[in-house]
């Protein structure tokens, strides 16, 4: 299977159980950022939150797939 693959989908799908659960309890329209009310819709903050949530376990899931790997191949020399 690719590694993008093995990245992209879980953190996919784990991205949108969370924007669930998230949302399921905050109602965008009650965020603040640096004191003022967030002037967007809710749809954009549901956009927004998502990507980060995606980019954050995505990242998370590309950690893990690197350590994963055996330190031969990590520190192999280059050709």
């Amino acid at each position: 299977m690719r590694p993008s693959l093995l990245l992209i989908w879980p953190s996919f799908l784990v991205a949108c159980v969370l924007e669930m659960l998230v949302f399921a309890v905050l109602d965008p329209h009650s965020l603040h950022w640096l004191g003022h009310p967030l002037e967007i819709s809710r749809q954009a903050v549901y956009t927004l939150a998502f990507f980060v949530f995606w980019g954050a376990i995505m990242t998370a899931c590309g950690l893990t797939l690197f350590l994963l790997k055996p330190a031969a191949e990590v520190n192999a020399p280059r050709d």
